[in-house]
Parts: C-alpha cells; sequence; structure tokens
C-alpha cells in the first residue's frame, strides 16, 4: 500500500509539473542575433549578466561574421544584427521596415605576426601594411620594415600573409584604413567586408586568424585586439596620421574617436584619424536593430537591453579590451532608442 500511494504521489507531481510547464515556458523570451566576431567576447559577458539580471530574458547571438550578420538580419532569420561595418545605402535600402545603428563599443583592428626570432614589439607603417597586403613587400627582412625597425633581428624569411576567408567587418575596417592610406590598395582592392585579396591564406572568423597566424611561422594577419590578447601573440604599433608610431591600447583608442563628428545615423569611419595620441586602425562597432518590432514583448526587451548596455553594460568593456563609448556617443544613443517602433 505504501509503495502504491508513493507512486500514485509521483504521478501527481509529474503531472503537476506538466501543467506548469507550459506556463514557465511562456514566460521565457528568447531572443536571437548573428553577425560580428570582433565584439564577441563582450557581447557575449553583456548577454550573459543581462539574463542574470533578468532571467526570463535569454539572448543566442551566433558569432558568424558582420556579412553574415546582415544577411540574416534581412532575411528574417534573427531579431538583430551586429556589424563592425556600418551598413551601406544599398543594403539599407534592401532591408525591410528599415535597420537602425547602435554603436556598442570601440576597438581596434591589429597587426599581428609570428617572426621567428623577433619577440619584441615590431613598428609598421601605412607603407609597410599596405606593401605587404599588396604582395610588393615579401621578405620580413625589407627596407621598408627594416627602416622603422633598426634594433630588430628580421630574417630574410618570406612573409606569409593571412586574411579573413568570411564577410567580415574585422576586414572592412583593415581594408578601409589600407584604401585611405594607398592609393594602390584604394583603386586595386579598396575597402568592403569581402575583397578580392592579392595574396595570402583565408580563415575564417577573427579566432581563425589568429589561429592560423600563431601556427604559422613568419605570418602576419590582423585581428581585433583582444583576441591578439588571449591567444597571446605579438601586435605591433602603427604609425599615425601624425607620424607617430602608436601601441593600440584603450587610451589610443579612444583618442582615435575624439574630435570625429558622429553622424545622426552613427554610421562612421574613425580610420586614420587626426590627433597625436591616436591609434589609426580603429572603429566603433554597432547593434543593427530592426526599426520595427512587431513583437512587443521583443521591443520592450531589446530597447531595455539596450539602455542598460549604454549605462551600467560599458563598465564591462574595459576589463575585456574594449574602450567603452564618449559620452556624448551614448547620450545620442538614449536618445534614438525611441525610434524603435
Amino acid at each position: 500500500m505504501g509503495s502504491e500511494r508513493y507512486v500514485k504521489q509521483g504521478i501527481l507531481l509529474v503531472a503537476i509539473l506538466l501543467l506548469l510547464w507550459p506556463a514557465q515556458a511562456a514566460g521565457q523570451l528568447l531572443i536571437n542575433g548573428a553577425g560580428a566576431t570582433f565584439p564577441y567576447p563582450v557581447y557575449a559577458k553583456w548577454f550573459d549578466e543581462y539574463h542574470k539580471l533578468n532571467p526570463k530574458i535569454q539572448f543566442n547571438y551566433q558569432s558568424i561574421g558582420s556579412g553574415g550578420g546582415i544577411r540574416q538580419l534581412q532575411a528574417g532569420t534573427v531579431d538583430f544584427g551586429a556589424s563592425d561595418s556600418p551598413m551601406t545605402d544599398e543594403q539599407l535600402a534592401k532591408s525591410k521596415g528599415g535597420v537602425l545603428h547602435f554603436p556598442t563599443v570601440l576597438g581596434a583592428v591589429v597587426p599581428v605576426y609570428n617572426v621567428k626570432g623577433v619577440a619584441g614589439e615590431l613598428n609598421f607603417t601605412p607603407e609597410a601594411l599596405a606593401g605587404i597586403f599588396l604582395g610588393k613587400i615579401t621578405r620580413w627582412n625589407d627596407a621598408e620594415l627594416v627602416k622603422a625597425n633598426p634594433k630588430a633581428a628580421l630574417p630574410a624569411a618570406p612573409i606569409v600573409v593571412v586574411h579573413r576567408s568570411d564577410g567580415s567587418g574585422t576586414t572592412f575596417v583593415w581594408t578601409d584604413y589600407l584604401s585611405k592610406v594607398s592609393p594602390e590598395w584604394k583603386s586595386r582592392v579598396g575597402a568592403n567586408t569581402s575583397v578580392s585579396w592579392p595574396v595570402g591564406l583565408g580563415a575564417k572568423g577573427n579566432e581563425g586568424v589568429a589561429g592560423l597566424v600563431r601556427q604559422t611561422p613568419n605570418s602576419i594577419g590582423y585581428v581585433e585586439l583582444v583576441y591578439a590578447l588571449q591567444n597571446k601573440i605579438p601586435y605591433g604599433r602603427v604609425r599615425n596620421a601624425a607620424g607617430i608610431f602608436v601601441r593600440p591600447e584603450l587610451k589610443s583608442v579612444t583618442a582615435a574617436a575624439a574630435g570625429v563628428a558622429m553622424p545622426e545615423d552613427f554610421r562612421v569611419s574613425i580610420t586614420n584619424p587626426p590627433g597625436k595620441d591616436a591609434y589609426p586602425i580603429a572603429s566603433f562597432t554597432w547593434l543593427l536593430i530592426p526599426a520595427k518590432i512587431a513583437d512587443a514583448r521583443k521591443r520592450e526587451a531589446m530597447t531595455a537591453f539596450l539602455r542598460w548596455m549604454l549605462t551600467e553594460g560599458q563598465r564591462l568593456a574595459e576589463p575585456l579590451g574594449y574602450a567603452p563609448l564618449p559620452k556624448s556617443v551614448v547620450d545620442a544613443e538614449l536618445k534614438a532608442i525611441a525610434k524603435i517602433q
């Protein structure tokens, strides 16, 4: 009799749980996003922390590259996208209902390298970076590199170039910079999330480029600063528009944004800026939010998250290697949230 009573109690408990489950599930809200790998570490942190504060809201973000994020947003398969390059007028025209850009943090794209016998920090001129990625500078002991690094024991080894194989905002930032400092690069290759590379090996994502450079002797590539730090790969200083070799770090990235006029739609490039303290290959990165969100719960959750991200969330950026947004940009974005309908 006792065992029968326990069985009945067990069945009753299961029945109660089954009745409660739909109500609990209905209270949960999943918001899907996809896009840039550049800000993935800080986005992952933000989404985790925000879920702790709001357990009923869960963000699912796929780090697939800016190009993929834009395509999925346009296809309507995600609730938001993310990109390190602003959407073009053409892309916006093809997006139903409109898309709003919200800058989230500032980051730096850095030249990373694995040069045999060189452990220290190298200096790179704009001419050297353009020459290497154009395939015109092919050895580490080229005069352009030696001139900027007189104390480094640069080998005569061939340079192995590594670049992104996927559509990438990091690539846009890199090629946007090269287009500004090299007329030949601008005419031959140009600036875009995907380009026809004159030379090099392709790898997917910041993670892929960092990994390939790390395992390939005498290679050079470009990644977001946090990936260089995480993978413990050497990265170099770059000569800026003022003629100074500047190390990529939070203060030099912040200096790159200083004095740049921010347009109303927040689509702006800050590569190769003026200022002696500015690191020249820096960028905002953006969340791409539909201007019209039909689901009222998702609209409320997205706007609440944006307000948190622009205030409390900014404090989490610096420990992960990102520069927080300037106050003027935050203030403008907080007002722009009202455009989401």
